[in-house]
């Protein structure tokens, strides 16, 4: 086996970067690409603080992973333990899960988080054991749940900037979180009363981009907020912990990102090719488009590296190599390229060129036969053939 490295430079030129500033209040803040997780904006990201309601979507994606969204849960007394903001569940009342998940994220209800807790876990202690443990998971290593709600009087929820757009990252590829989080208005009939509930999301109502989030509020953590915005093909999420003025703070973050980034296409599994290649003829392949946020002076500064094995005894999907793209000196995606290798009816429509068949493109073909007239036959590969007919 023998490996060389193909460098193709997409944009090279070195230049200053000029982002424009913002003045914000937050203590800490981050803004993050949904999809590749880059950092545009950050402040004190790895900063330890309470977070108050922000808990609430890690209580949320905890249910909707349950797989037990339609089942009915019936209110008991854990909910005569809640205080501060709540859905004023009562004893003996009827609901589903998946209402209860609404209910904590557009009006944050702490009834709301204890009763999924239980229900769930049995008991509170329990189910902050798999809180914490799908927060391992997901890489939000300076994040420490106590309780399911956030309220801080007895027991104390900490986490980052940084480790909440972790979690929201993870939260947005759920179609049922998505749903959920951009809901301005949901009302829920149970056995006892008829709920209307309005999201608390102030900005899902005055910025057009919004699509979901949750804020937060004790005394001890102060104002917390997320927020997620979409624009064209570029999703963003915004976490600020302690900034008095958060739903400004949290628009200007978005629009930083929107008017200074562009979410560029740089590796395209469908036109995918490697020019210099020879060895492999045209047969190699990537699984996934690569997206990534930049700005216009970035855009010159990016550059991809390929390296390929050549393998003479290959099987179709094989690994032979690996696509690296590059921001200046700093490596910003890997992924793996694969082999094609023909499969019987590839080496069928050759047989058939080689007997005077014209194949025209991938889906038609034609056979010169002089007068006779032919008829349309489909095989497997979806490729047509027009066969002699006889008479």
């Amino acid at each position: 086996m023998r490996k060389y490295i193909i460098v193709i430079i997409l944009f090279f030129l070195i230049m200053f970067l000029k982002i424009k500033a913002i003045d914000i209040s937050s203590e800490c803040a981050i803004l993050m690409d949904s999809d590749s997780g880059r950092i545009i904006y950050e402040q004190n990201i790895h900063k330890p603080k309470l977070i108050a309601s922000l808990t609430k979507i890690m209580t949320a994606i905890m249910a909707l992973e349950s797989e037990k969204l339609d089942n009915i849960v019936t209110v008991d007394e854990t909910v005569l333990k809640s205080y501060g903001t709540n859905l004023y569940l009562e004893v003996g009342e009827k609901i589903s899960l998946r209402d209860l998940v609404y209910g904590l994220m557009l009006r944050s209800g702490n009834d709301a988080a204890m009763m999924i807790a239980n229900y769930l876990s049995g008991s509170e202690e329990d189910f902050v054991v798999l809180m914490n443990q799908k927060a391992n998971e997901l890489g939000m290593h300076h994040t420490s749940f106590r309780n399911p709600h956030g309220l801080d009087e007895e027991t104390e929820n900490y986490s980052t900037a940084y480790d909440m757009a972790l979690l929201t990252k993870y939260a947005m590829t759920q179609d049922e979180y998505q749903k959920i989080v951009k809901t301005k208005k949901h009302t829920v009939r149970t056995n006892y009363k008829t709920y209307v509930w309005t999201n608390k999301n102030k900005l899902l109502f005055s910025y057009q981009y919004l699509t979901g989030g949750k804020n937060g509020y004790t005394e001890k953590a102060l104002k917390t907020l997320v927020t997620t915005a979409t624009k064209g093909n570029f999703n963003l999420i915004a976490v600020t912990l302690n900034d008095p003025n958060q739903w400004k703070t949290h628009q200007d973050l978005h629009e930083l990102g929107f008017s200074e980034y562009r979410n560029y296409k740089i590796l395209n599994k469908k036109r995918f090719k490697v020019v210099e290649d020879t060895f492999y003829q045209d047969k190699l392949y990537i699984k996934h488009d690569f997206f990534y946020p930049l700005t216009k002076e970035e855009k010159e500064l990016v550059y991809t590296k390929i390296e390929i094995e050549k393998l003479n005894n290959y099987q179709h999907s094989d690994k032979v190599g690996n696509v690296y793209v590059y921001l200046g000196d700093k490596k910003i995606h890997s992924q793996v390229i694969y082999v094609k290798k023909a499969k019987r009816n590839h080496l069928l429509i050759k047989l058939l060129k080689s007997l005077g068949i014209l194949l025209l493109d991938t889906k038609k073909v034609i056979i010169l036969l002089g007068d006779n007239v032919g008829t349309i036959a489909q095989i497997n590969c979806s490729a047509w053939l027009l066969f002699k007919t006889k008479g």
